[in-house]
């Protein structure tokens, strides 16, 4: 009977740890196999009619595989379908980008709506290589002076217009996102039911969160509220680094630091960022930034040649 029992209690223990190693695997496994997925902003989309075999080899050899591509009408639709079909051909998807600060605001509803329309049409007459998985949507109207007196009413708006652009952007078939910024939560929505955030992922695919800090550690912390939220609702969070010379502050960009210490931080952000099922990757602003700096290259900015971010850091 003591042996029996002896046998017995070494089965036991046999199982237990047999059942342990195969949880120590499949964590292992999960840890191992996590994709570390990465995007960009484009802004000055004139490049991709000369420079379309660079920009792919760059955004592959940094492990790109989503571009935000502003749509430009100076730029001829068989220059989209070109540098469209060469990033499918890379497995790296194209979004197209667009918007402005008074997009928020209700008379200028038509023109966000105008936007998604183009991008369908677009999407309609190319093949299916060369056609936009989807559409971001960069609306910053607390840029403009009607924020700081009227925040509630356009707020308001903001929503009305974010409600329509989409119901239709998914009557296309397009992936929607939105770019914003990391202080959402703490704004409340149209009606004070949520914060304002929530209220937001919970109307797109995605979003990207402009937590632009030169700390992984802060970017992360910056979004975490976001995260939570789209973990609940079953959405996507990008988690935005800067590259470019935002004259708001050197806490605020890598644009001064060396190319390896924007890396170190952004693997930490892969770290924390990983504990989230919503954790889409990280988003690097911008292409033309990433890739000067990767290549030792002064940065020549021209007026009015790309946009640029305003007022990440308001709280």
């Amino acid at each position: 009977m003591r042996i029996q029992g002896k046998l017995a209690g070494k089965a036991k223990w046999a199982i237990v740890a047999v059942v342990f190693c195969l949880l120590l695997l499949s964590w292992l496994f999960k840890w191992f196999s996590h994709e570390e997925h990465k995007a960009t902003w484009l802004w000055d989309t004139s490049i991709i009619m000369k420079q379309t075999p660079e920009i792919i080899a760059f955004s592959k050899e940094q492990g790109v595989d989503t571009i935000f591509l502003q749509v430009q009408d100076e730029v001829p639709d068989a220059a989209y379908r070109k540098f469209i079909a060469a990033a499918t051909n890379a497995e790296i998807e194209v979004h197209a980008l667009n918007g402005h600060a008074d997009w928020a605001y209700r008379e200028k509803r038509a023109e966000g709506l105008a936007f998604i329309e183009r991008v369908r049409a677009y999407n309609s007459s190319s093949a299916k290589n060369e056609r936009f998985e989807g559409i971001q949507l960069d609306v910053e109207p607390y840029q403009l002076k009607r924020w700081e007196n009227e925040q509630s009413s356009v707020i308001a708006e903001w929503q009305n217009n974010m409600e329509v652009w989409t119901e239709a952007g998914k009557a296309a078939g397009l992936y929607m996102s939105a770019a914003i910024p990391f202080w959402l939560d703490a704004r409340q929505s149209a009606g004070g039911k949520e914060t304002f955030s929530r209220w937001v992922i919970s109307r797109f695919d995605a979003v990207a969160i402009m937590a632009y800090r030169d700390s992984g550690q802060q970017m992360y912390d910056l979004s975490k509220e976001e995260l939570a939220e789209a973990d609940d609702l079953g959405k996507k969070v990008w988690i935005g680094a800067e590259l470019a010379d935002t004259h708001e502050g050197d806490h605020l960009t890598f644009f001064r630091k060396p190319i390896s210490n924007m890396d170190e931080e952004m693997q930490k952000v892969f770290e924390l960022g990983a504990s989230h099922s919503s954790f889409a990757g990280v988003a690097v602003h911008h292409y033309e930034a990433w890739y000067a700096k990767q290549n030792g290259i002064p940065l020549v900015r021209k007026t009015g040649e790309m946009k640029e971010g305003s007022q990440h850091q308001k709280q």
